[in-house]
Parts: C-alpha cells; sequence; structure tokens
C-alpha cells in the first residue's frame, strides 16, 4: 500500500507491507524524468539545504555545520578545503548518509536521507555512492580483482566478475588483478579503491583525503584518474582534503570555517 504524505515540506510515498513501512521516496515532480531510485537528470546528484549538525561532547553541544547550502552536480569535482576541524568530514558523511543533519535537508539524487529506513538507507549508498578512504580499506586476504568483486557479490549482482575486471581496468590495473594488497604499491591501492567505489556505477563518488597516504607524485596521478572518471562517467566526485594540488584540478573549491561555507570558487 502507498500513502501519500509529506515530511519538511517534501512529499513522499510510504509502501507499507507486512513489517510495517518498508522503503520511503520523495514524490518528485511530474516533469522529472524517473531513472532508478529517484533519479532525474534535472536536479543535482546532491543537495544539501540549510543543513547544520550539532555534536555533544563532555555535555557541550559542538556546532560542526551551520546553516550550510551546497548543490553538487554530475559531472562536477568539487573539492572540500578548509582547516580540521571546518566539517569537512562532517559534510562527508552527511551527503553519503552515513549521519543525519540536525536541521535542514539532504537530498542525494533527488531521495531525502531522513526518512528511510536501514533497508533504504542501504540500498540508497550501494546504488547512488561510492566511497574512497584514505586508508584504502582493502581486504588484505583477497586478490584486487576479489577486492572489486566483493560488493556485487554481497548485493547479489550477476557477472560479478567481468564487471570487477572492468572496473579495474577503468583505472588502468587490468593485469593486475590477481595480486594482493601487499604486493601492490600505495598508488596502486587506492587505484583498485577507487574500482571497487565504481562497481555498482554510482552517481557521486566521495573521497575523504584520498592521497593523503601517498606521496606527491602518487596523488597528483590519482587526482588526475579522478578527474578523469568524473567527466568520462558523469558521475560527480566530492572530495575533503588538505592538498593545494587537489584544489588545482576540481571544477569547484568550496572553502570551510568554523562549520560554514566562507567561499566558493568555480572554474
Amino acid at each position: 500500500m502507498m500513502d501519500a504524505s509529506r515530511s519538511n515540506g517534501l512529499p513522499f510515498a510510504a509502501i507499507s507491507g507486512p513489517g510495517g513501512i518498508q522503503f520511503v521516496e520523495p514524490l518528485l515532480a511530474p516533469d522529472f524524468k524517473r531513472n532508478g531510485f529517484g533519479s532525474s537528470k534535472d536536479m543535482p546528484i546532491l543537495s544539501l539545504q540549510d543543513v547544520s549538525k550539532d555534536y555533544l561532547t563532555d555535555s557541550q553541544r559542538v556546532h560542526a555545520l551551520k546553516g550550510l547550502s551546497l548543490n553538487v552536480d554530475r559531472g562536477e569535482f568539487v573539492v572540500l578545503v578548509g582547516r580540521s576541524g571546518c566539517g569537512k568530514s562532517t559534510l562527508l558523511n552527511l551527503a553519503g548518509a552515513m549521519d543525519f543533519p540536525t536541521s535542514g535537508r539532504v537530498l542525494l539524487d533527488g531521495v531525502a536521507t531522513y526518512p528511510l529506513n536501514d533497508s533504504g538507507l542501504t540500498r540508497l549508498r550501494r546504488e547512488k555512492v561510492g566511497f574512497i578512504f584514505q586508508s584504502f580499506q582493502l581486504l588484505h586476504t583477497l586478490t584486487a580483482l576479489e577486492n572489486v568483486e566483493l560488493p556485487l557479490l554481497l548485493a547479489g549482482k550477476a557477472n560479478a566478475r567481468k564487471t570487477a575486471r572492468e572496473r579495474l581496468a577503468w583505472v588502468e590495473l587490468d593485469g593486475l588483478g590477481d595480486r594482493y594488497p601487499h604486493q601492490l604499491s600505495g598508488g596502486q591501492m587506492q587505484r583498485v579503491a577507487i574500482a571497487r567505489a565504481l562497481v555498482h556505477s554510482p552517481s557521486i563518488l566521495l573521497a575523504d583525503e584520498p592521497t593523503g597516504n601517498l606521496d606527491t607524485a602518487t596523488g597528483t596521478v590519482i587526482l588526475e584518474l579522478l578527474q578523469r572518471l568524473t567527466r568520462e562517467k558523469n558521475t560527480a566526485t566530492l572530495m575533503a582534503t588538505h592538498s593545494l594540488e587537489a584544489a588545482a584540478v576540481a571544477d569547484t573549491v568550496v572553502c570551510l570555517r568554523d562549520g560554514k561555507i566562507q567561499e566558493i570558487t568555480r572554474r
């Protein structure tokens, strides 16, 4: 049964089943062309609308983000810069539906993250978001190919091995799929991590200091790879970094200070 309702000004449909509400999805305007999980090519892939995020630390309220608004479009490479503690990682967590705002809204490919239950959130992250970490987060008992293949196997997808090989080719690692992480360089491990992040063909990549554990030359290669993939695959990339080199290759640089956007530079 579908029940049209409203939450925070956004219409949504609740699909009920034997276990109660199984999934909640915003209803988009009828002129938007739907594509999969609530997607539309006419809207930003990510929209943060007047978002604030507070934490309690030692009974003290910390304002991590304060009334922040930001849109990220498909094919756009956006870099978040600023001092440690300015809100970069918090913003990434909200963008990936790993956390939720204290106030305001986060829409990921047109879907508000806050009404979703656990299964809806899992589906949204799996289908729309690719995560890239500073420390690679590879399983050392699996080969490079198996690391990339694993998310597809867990999701029960067909042709997982073929897709994993294709993603390794995208990051120029075809031929190294049978190597284990300890047999790869830092740059190669990050390439494997990027291939894994791309395995579901996500709409947006979220990268937290992806060059932080790499030397300058290798980091530049990784940045150029992310820039190329963003354009070729028409995905979006939102990256938090301290790297000046990263800011140089981005389409948009968002400077954060004390939980607010201080400046946005578009190239």
